[in-house]
């Protein structure tokens, strides 16, 4: 089990799901930098926030020290992953946030799993077929309705970082809009009209851009009338 401390975060990760990019960034600190800074800027004490793609806790425990951990319900796909974001919560004094296991798809899907693609290091997992990175086969894991988990939780906070994953929940207006969303998108896993198609769908629901806490990839959406 590898250690890290960041931004007053202590993180353990298994070896096996760590890569050298990876580790660098845990090491320097720069590891959803991006996305903490926008939870700094934007969520407050009291907000539901549904969190897509939990990883390793790291801004899980970010989110729950702001807006009270039982505020705050996680997903994490990657199997075995949850139990350590449950770990890294449970190790930063944040125990009442439910970390779910399964993968958030389009509410037009039915089956009940989905087929996720594990790579050599978490943080590159993905929905999306495998790249040449994959480290083993896809396996099925719980496929959990987007907005299924937005009625649920009544989340006025959307934070979504799953690897290209994220460019099927545009596809349908979401049944709940909540006043704000944080999306990493990855230009790299699909065209720029999936990217057009992102910023087109937020903005038919009320959302629009936000430049206050976007960075790179990382963009806020706001409801309009905030």
């Amino acid at each position: 089990m590898a250690h890290f401390e960041l931004d007053g975060v202590a993180i353990d990760i298994p070896e096996a799901m760590l890569d050298q990019v990876l580790r660098r960034a845990l090491e320097r600190g720069t590891y959803e930098h991006a996305e903490a800074r926008a939870v700094a800027l934007h969520l407050a004490p009291g907000d539901r926030v549904l969190e897509l793609g939990a990883g390793a806790g790291f801004l899980s425990v970010q989110i729950a020290r702001r807006v009270g951990a039982a505020n705050l319900l996680a997903v994490e796909a990657h199997p075995g992953m949850a139990a350590v974001a449950r770990a890294n919560l449970a190790r930063n004094g944040c125990e009442g946030t439910e970390v779910l296991e399964g993968a958030a798809v389009p509410d037009s899907y039915a089956a009940a799993t989905i087929v996720f693609h594990p790579a050599s290091a978490f943080w590159a997992s993905s929905l999306i077929p495998p790249t040449p990175d994959a480290a083993v086969a896809g396996v099925p894991v719980p496929a959990l309705p987007f907005g299924a988990l937005l009625e649920r939780h009544r989340a006025d906070v959307a934070i979504i970082d799953i690897e290209g994953g994220e460019e099927f929940l545009f596809d349908a207006p979401w049944p709940r809009c909540p006043r704000l969303a944080i999306v990493e998108i990855h230009p790299r896993r699909y065209p720029s009209s999936s990217v057009q198609r992102i910023f087109d769908a937020a903005s038919a629901m009320g959302l629009a851009y936000c430049a206050e806490g976007s960075r790179g990839t990382v963009v806020v959406f706001q409801r309009v009338d905030e």
